[in-house]
């Protein structure tokens, strides 16, 4: 029998602390340990940490958006790949379809995830900005005439978290079709004949691989793929120098004491980047950098250097690297979201610091998978 949805589970990032509930509730196993999956093993399958930062100046405002995670690789495609669960991925452009497809699967006993614009359910402030992404929900059972969602407050910082919302069909079938790249799009676990999941099977060789992806993708000097080569500089700790570079810049265009150089877009723009910075869809406490801490502790107790896994000492000395620049990271959180004219030179001197330190890291994390 499997176990039943737990929506007052933390988590320290929405997709991934997303996918241990719904993982843990469809029976899918760690190999290694025989128990559910953890948060950090999960969201270091799914590519961990990252770093990407924009800023956009438009008529009235000027934007500042940052991820911390892994971006913009497929994350959470990653997690489920990696994570040996048999998952049937399902789009449809038609709602009547989406709903008869979403009751199979929740007809077979596990909880189904759906990707919508958050800002249409019923519950929900409208977001121009956030909402135009899709994001992850789990609908967990049917109720009645209607379904009971879990969206777990999302990527807000003061979420509450804890309960399921209740939504009637035609209310959810609106915001699974309000983006027309993931309309009404759909995932769940399939259990094979034996009740188990019939995806592939983790192995320590599929840990050092993604270890090392995600080193590479901190370290290198060139756009992620999809990404025109000419953004290079805002990825990655190339990204983190050239931000600490603009925020103390006072004489070009793109210096920030230039572009947030009214203090009403000063306010919005730095509101807009605290929020993300501690918020939990694209960031996390600490910008996630304490959960991957705990993900390669997790890795290193799986056993000695001949694994090919990468020596256990090593790893165990990047998560402790990886655990004081999370407290960096809010320090830096804690500078943006002060009220009051922003200081940027303090800001710069923050980040510069954690860029070093991150490209330090990066390079240890590289070296612990050769």
């Amino acid at each position: 029998m499997l176990p039943a949805y737990d929506p007052q589970t933390e988590y320290s990032h929405w997709d991934s602390g997303l996918w241990t509930r719904v993982l843990a509730t469809s029976g899918v196993r760690n190999p290694f340990t025989g128990g559910p999956y953890s948060e950090a093993m999960l969201a270091g399958l799914a590519g961990g940490i990252g770093f990407m930062i924009f800023t956009f100046e438009y008529k009235e405002t000027t934007t500042a958006s940052v991820v911390t995670r892994f971006h913009p690789g497929p994350y959470t495609e990653n997690l489920l790949r990696r994570s040996g669960a048999g998952v049937n991925i399902q789009q449809t452009g038609s709602a009547t379809l989406a709903q008869a497809r979403l009751d199979a699967a929740l007809d077979s006993g596990v909880p189904a995830v759906v990707r919508l614009v958050r800002g249409k359910l019923p519950w929900a402030a409208s977001d121009a900005l956030a909402d135009m992404d899709s994001m992850d929900v789990a609908v967990v059972a049917r109720d009645g005439d209607g379904y009971l969602v879990d969206d777990g407050g999302g990527y807000l910082v003061d979420d509450g978290g804890g309960r399921l919302e209740r939504i009637a069909p035609e209310e959810l079938a609106q915001a699974r079709g309000a983006r027309k790249a993931d309309k009404h799009w759909q995932a769940h676990v399939v259990q094979g004949s034996g009740g188990e999941p019939t995806g592939e099977i983790l192995t320590k060789a599929v840990l050092r691989q993604t270890i090392a992806e995600t080193a590479h993708a901190l370290l290198t000097q060139q756009a992620p793929p999809g990404i025109p080569p000419g953004y290079a500089n805002n990825f990655g700790i190339l990204g983190m120098e050239q931000w600490a570079l603009r925020l103390r810049d006072t004489s070009t265009k793109r210096g920030w004491t230039r572009i947030f150089g009214d203090p009403q877009r000063s306010q919005a723009g730095l509101a807009m980047l605290h929020g993300l910075l501690a918020g939990k869809r694209f960031s996390g406490p600490g910008a996630l950098r304490p959960l991957h801490a705990q993900f390669l502790r997790e890795v290193a107790m799986l056993g000695d250097g001949a694994s090919g896994v990468g020596l256990p000492t090593a790893l165990g000395q990047v998560g402790a690297q990886y655990k004081e620049l999370g407290e960096l990271w809010d320090e830096l959180a804690v500078l943006i979201g002060r009220d009051g004219e922003p200081d940027f030179t303090a800001m710069a001197a923050k980040v510069e610091r954690i860029a070093g330190l991150e490209a330090a890291a990066a390079l240890a994390l590289q070296k612990s998978v050769d």
